[in-house]
């Protein structure tokens, strides 16, 4: 067992169809994420609560990483290819949470998600 199962412990039998709508529908855009905070705030579950903070997280790192490329775009080639890596990790990371929310689990995505909990811990609680 990894630090990351005893960290989130989850059992996906016992998520209800509502919980991983929420947990989904958080990562679908900046609309998809405050509808998911409105349908969390009248059914709170810990795999909603999880999933809004993965999301969360998504978002700012996409925000800054929206400046870095403005940096980055001075520095050609180099730079260039190294924003657009960055992006593509961005969109795998993302991914990695939409797949989670789908399988009902509460696995953080790699690199950054337990920050992510850690850095928004009490956040839609």
């Amino acid at each position: 067992m990894n630090s990351t199962e005893s960290t989130f412990p989850t059992n996906s039998s016992t998520v209800s169809t509502d919980d991983k709508t929420i947990a989904i529908v958080s990562y679908l855009t900046l609309i998809g994420f405050i509808a998911a905070v409105v349908m969390h705030g009248s059914k709170k579950t810990a795999l909603g609560s999880f999933h809004l903070r993965q999301s969360l997280g998504l978002m700012a790192t996409s925000v800054a990483m929206i400046f870095v490329g403005m940096v980055l775009a001075f520095i050609p080639i180099i730079g260039w290819l190294t924003g657009l890596a960055l992006w593509f990790a961005l969109i795998a990371l993302w991914f990695m949470g939409v797949m989670s929310a789908v399988k009902g689990e509460r696995k953080p995505v790699a690199v950054l998600g337990e920050h992510f909990q850690k850095w928004f811990n009490g956040a839609f609680e």
